[in-house]
C-alpha cells in the first residue's frame, strides 16, 4: 500500500526537527553589513537579528531595543561577571555584548539568528559553538570608497571617523577566518550573494537531523 506525503509535510518536518543557526557578519565600519543585515533579515521571516548591549551613546535615529540595548559601563561589567553574555568584546573605546539566553533558546526552537558584530566577537562565538556558525565578511571595494562611506553617513564626528579608518586594515586582515567573503562593490549583487550563502547553509544535512526519518520514509515507500 502506498502513501502520499506532500511537500508541506515535509516543510513540517523540517520546522520541528532542524536546529537554527548562527549567522554572524562582519567588516569594517563603513563596509555595508549593517544594512545588509538588516535586509536580509527583513526579507527572511525565520531569521531574527540578536540584539547586542553597547555602552555607547545611541546616534541619531537609534531606539533602545531596535539597533541595541544602551546600558551604562556598570551594567555591562555586572553581565560580563553573570556569564549572560554569549560574546562580548571593546571596539573603538566602547562595550558591545550579544546576550546568550535569547540565542540559545531560538536555536534550540530551529530559529536563526544573525550577528552584526566585529571580528572579535565573531571568533568568540566560532570557539564556543563551531557547529553552528556560519561565518561572513563584508569587505569594501577600496579605502577611499570606506572613507566616503563613513563621512556620506554623517554618524559621527571627523575625529572619530579616522579613528575607524585608521582601525579597517586590522580589521580586514581577518578575513581569512571567514567561511564566506563578499566584495560590496553592488549593494543589490553582495545582498543577492549573501542571500544566497544564508539558503545554502540552512539547507545542511547536518543542520536537517528531520531528513534522515524523512529518507527512512520515502524509502520504506511503495512507488
Amino acid at each position: 500500500m502506498s502513501s502520499e506525503r506532500g511537500p508541506s509535510e515535509g516543510r513540517a518536518g523540517e520546522r520541528a526537527g532542524r536546529r537554527g543557526l548562527m549567522l554572524v557578519i562582519s567588516s569594517p565600519s563603513g563596509a555595508g553589513k549593517t544594512s545588509l543585515s538588516r535586509r536580509l533579515v527583513a526579507d527572511h521571516a525565520e531569521l531574527s537579528l540578536s540584539i547586542s548591549c553597547t555602552t555607547r551613546a545611541p546616534r541619531p535615529g537609534e531606539q533602545e531595543g531596535r539597533e541595541y540595548y544602551f546600558v551604562p559601563r556598570e551594567r555591562f561589567d555586572a553581565l560580563i561577571a553573570e556569564d549572560a553574555f554569549l560574546e562580548w568584546a571593546e571596539v573603538h573605546e566602547h562595550r558591545y555584548g550579544s546576550p546568550r539566553a535569547p540565542v540559545m533558546q531560538a536555536l534550540a526552537a530551529g530559529r536563526d539568528v544573525l550577528f552584526d558584530i566585529d571580528w572579535q566577537g565573531g571568533m568568540q562565538i566560532a570557539e564556543q559553538a563551531a557547529a553552528d556558525v556560519v561565518r561572513v565578511f563584508i569587505l569594501p571595494p577600496s579605502m577611499p570608497d570606506l572613507r566616503r562611506r563613513l563621512y556620506a553617513r554623517a554618524q559621527d564626528a571627523s575625529d572619530v571617523i579616522e579613528r575607524r579608518l585608521a582601525r579597517s586594515k586590522g580589521e580586514i586582515k581577518r578575513w581569512q577566518a571567514y567561511d564566506y567573503v563578499i566584495v560590496n562593490d553592488d549593494f543589490d549583487r553582495a545582498y543577492a550573494d549573501l542571500a544566497h550563502i544564508y539558503h545554502a547553509e540552512r539547507l545542511r544535512r547536518a543542520r536537517n537531523p528531520w531528513l534522515q526519518p524523512f529518507v527512512d520514509g520515502l524509502l520504506a515507500e511503495d512507488a
